[in-house]
């Protein structure tokens, strides 16, 4: 079993570390509930015998934990309005100054996005997943995830039209 979590570990770790960071906003949240989620691994093997989307079932597992780190700091409220102030680097760094400014307006745009459309979002973007995959990771309806990752490119657009008309 414990070459089997290496395994998990070390094909969807980085991947689970990105979506949760999206997620939580904070570094240590995100180290936190990703430790959570292995650890809890350890100890129900068992877990994982019937699992078909292992990719899917960890992304189920991390967004739960998430939420239940949320809840049990009581701070659920005052993170949501927070998200949309704190700045993380969510993409690398680039010389090109036009490129930067572009990466840094969208990482600021997707921190003004609700936590759920942006959870949306950033599996569907940078995950590739399909909204079938989404629906079943998130625990929400297919056409949930469909209106949550419309409604938040919409209001990336919105947000990032005038930067793209000023550069381009």
């Amino acid at each position: 079993m414990a070459a089997d979590l290496e395994r998990l570990y070390d094909e969807h770790a980085q991947a689970l570390f990105a979506f949760l960071l999206n997620f939580t906003r904070d570094e240590a949240d995100t180290r936190d509930v990703l430790q959570d989620v292995f650890v809890k691994l350890a100890r129900q093997p068992e877990r994982l015998a019937a699992v078909r989307d292992e990719r899917g079932f960890l992304l189920r597992l991390a967004h739960n934990a998430a939420i239940d780190l949320m809840r049990r700091r009581g701070a659920r409220d005052r993170k949501h309005e927070q998200f949309g102030t704190e700045q993380l680097p969510a993409f690398a760094r680039t010389d090109d100054p036009d490129e930067a400014a572009f990466r840094a307006e969208l990482s600021a745009a997707l921190g003004e996005l609700p936590a759920d459309q942006r959870a949306v979002v950033h599996l569907k973007l940078w995950e590739g997943l399909t909204f079938e995959q989404i629906a079943a990771a998130l625990e929400i309806p297919l056409n949930t995830a469909a209106s949550r990752y419309r409604y938040g490119l919409d209001k990336l657009r919105d947000r990032l039209r005038p930067l793209y008309d000023e550069i381009k």
